[in-house]
């Protein structure tokens, strides 16, 4: 936990404690892509399987057809996910595959939240 600032309050000194932040005290910043609840379950769905087609992420995360592809172009457009696509006979199929860019943000996000999770815990 970083140290931001002594204070008093009704008397008393106390020093007030950031749960986030590196050992310089600086405020590191959560991936605002990734975070998203939607956009977290793509990313999470993706990295334990190697590719999904757009109705296999539509189901599985309960999204309408619209929502899933603002969130995907989203992704895609940050070059976390590739998407693919491609005719099933007369069939287009749309599938999704995490980069290795998603791969590193997902970790680092992991990272960030189980610090955090342990700085509380500490606290």
């Amino acid at each position: 936990m970083a140290e931001a600032k002594r204070e008093t309050r009704e008397g008393q000194d106390f020093t007030l404690r950031s749960v986030v932040g590196g050992a310089d005290g600086s405020a590191a910043e959560l991936d605002r892509l990734i975070h998203e609840r939607v956009r977290l379950g793509i990313v999470s769905a993706l990295a334990v399987n190697q590719s999904l087609s757009f109705n296999e992420l539509k189901d599985m995360l309960s999204l309408t057809d619209g929502n899933l592809s603002v969130h995907a172009r989203k992704l895609e457009e940050a070059g976390y996910v590739e998407c693919t696509k491609s005719f099933e006979g007369r069939v287009p199929r749309t599938e999704f595959r995490l980069a290795d860019t998603g791969r590193r943000a997902l970790a680092a996000y992991l990272d960030h939240m189980e610090a955090l999770i342990q700085a509380v815990r500490d606290g």
